[in-house]
């Protein structure tokens, strides 16, 4: 993985985000696109591990409904990013969104 590739990671991710972990992971699935998709993923599986509420009568209140949300939107918003290491986005049909086409100019018959 190269800097500009672990820069966009760390900014999608966080600076605190192991970088010894997004090189094993980038090796193995081979997008920047998908290292970060697969860290959000496993992030939003731990919220949902736990309370997203836990309420102290008169104490505390901790809250981290705002947290799931905010990694659900993440990892929906991942679709339309366009990774450094890629050049097209791919629908969920599979078939890139964008295609570059070259131009011909067609032979007039008269």
């Amino acid at each position: 993985m190269d800097e500009t590739v672990r820069a966009w990671l760390l900014a999608q991710l966080g600076p605190a985000t192991d970088p010894t972990d997004l090189d094993t992971r980038y090796a193995r699935l081979r997008t920047a696109r998908a290292v970060a998709l697969e860290v959000l993923v496993e992030r939003r599986a731990l919220m949902l591990a736990e309370p997203l509420r836990v309420t102290v009568d008169g104490v505390v209140t901790v809250d981290q409904t705002n947290n799931l949300t905010g990694t659900e939107r993440q990892i929906a918003g991942l679709a339309d990013i366009v990774g450094p290491d890629e050049t097209t986005t791919v629908g969920g049909d599979g078939v890139p969104d964008l295609v570059a086409v070259p131009l011909v100019p067609v032979r007039r018959r008269w």
